[in-house]
Parts: structure tokens; C-alpha cells; sequence
């Protein structure tokens, strides 16, 4: 009997929280209208007109039943402030394995020749089919990656999934790996950086 009490006593709680809770609640982020322009980190919507958002459950189902586009839009580690000049500047990027990592593909507003080059990208990696499934990811409260997912439902894109608990969510089922950037992206950023 004392367990019933105590279940009770917690199912109370949750329902006088949940009642208790403002209306501006962060669960409850609307859908901008495009893309978001604003800070890219903070609350994000629970839903993306377009695309299928996936829990940790639901992006494990899909995986086991297909082989999406994984796209880490996660920005780059920066250099610490007095980091030894002599020293190589080496972080390692952990991530969902079998991931392509383009950082900052979900910025807001971003340069229009990397957005041609995000779409060249997606393009190239689902083989021109728009019907291929495809998962953007970044971390918890980005809304990197779903302005990706965004930017590939813009462009017709069929089969978008967005996996808002990111890294870290996938990390609380999985182990990650360390990944590269990709290598085309890296050679664009390169590129700009140099000019």
C-alpha cells in the first residue's frame, strides 16, 4: 500500500506542475514562419511543418530499417584564448557515427554560396533523391539543426527528419565516434577564410 501512496503522491505533483506552468512555456516555441534568424541557441519549436521529428526511440527504429543522411550541423570547437601558438590546435569532434559534419550548415543568415554549397552537398550525399531520408542533428536547444532540416523541406526534400536531442540525446543510448568535417565543406570554409 505505501508504494500506491507514493505513486500517487508523485502523479499529483506532475499534474499540479503541469497546470502550474505559464503559457509561454518553453515546450511550447512557435514555428517561425522561414527560417530562424534569431540566437541560434535557446528553445526550439516540438514541431517542424514538413518533417518528422525523432526521439531517441524513433531515430534507433530508423536506423535499423534504413540507411539516412546523418548531418551534423554543430559548430566547430573555437581555439581557446591563449592556446600556445606552437602548439597544434587539434579537438576531435564526436558525433553520431556514419555522420557528414557541415558546421554552422544551419546559421541564419548564412552566405549564399554556402547555402548553394549545403544543397550541393545533401545533393550529392542522397544521390540527387529527394525522397531519401534524411536527419539533421546539432545539440540540445539548437536551432542549427533545425534550420537544416528547414533549408532541405524549402528545397523539397520529402523525407526530412529532425533529431532534436542532438548529440548529447543520442550519446544517452550510444556511444559516438569522432568525425571529420567534410572534406568539401572544410575546403570552403578554408577558401573564405583565406580571402
Amino acid at each position: 500500500m505505501r508504494g500506491n501512496g507514493r505513486t500517487f503522491a508523485v502523479i499529483a505533483a506532475a499534474l499540479f506542475l503541469a497546470a502550474a506552468s505559464p503559457a509561454d512555456s518553453p515546450v511550447n516555441v512557435p514555428e517561425p514562419d522561414g527560417i530562424w534568424t534569431g540566437p541560434q541557441r535557446g528553445y526550439t519549436p516540438a514541431t517542424l511543418q514538413g518533417a518528422t521529428v525523432l526521439d531517441g526511440e524513433a531515430l534507433d527504429r530508423l536506423l535499423a530499417a534504413e540507411t539516412p543522411v546523418l548531418i551534423d550541423v554543430s559548430l566547430e570547437d573555437m581555439k581557446p584564448a591563449g592556446f600556445p601558438a606552437d602548439r597544434p590546435w587539434l579537438p576531435a569532434h564526436r558525433s553520431i557515427p556514419g555522420s557528414v559534419w557541415l558546421p554552422n550548415a544551419g546559421a541564419a543568415p548564412i552566405d549564399p554560396a554556402f547555402e548553394a554549397l549545403f544543397h550541393q552537398r545533401v545533393e550529392a550525399l542522397t544521390e540527387g533523391d529527394r525522397s531519401r531520408a534524411i536527419v539533421t542533428f546539432c545539440h540540445p536547444e539548437c536551432w542549427g539543426s533545425w534550420n537544416a532540416a528547414k533549408r532541405l523541406v524549402l528545397k523539397g526534400y520529402t523525407r526530412v527528419h529532425w533529431f532534436p536531442q542532438g548529440i548529447e540525446g543520442w550519446q544517452e543510448r550510444h556511444d559516438t565516434t569522432v568525425i571529420r568535417q567534410d572534406a568539401a565543406w572544410a575546403a570552403r570554409t578554408r577558401a573564405e577564410a583565406q580571402r
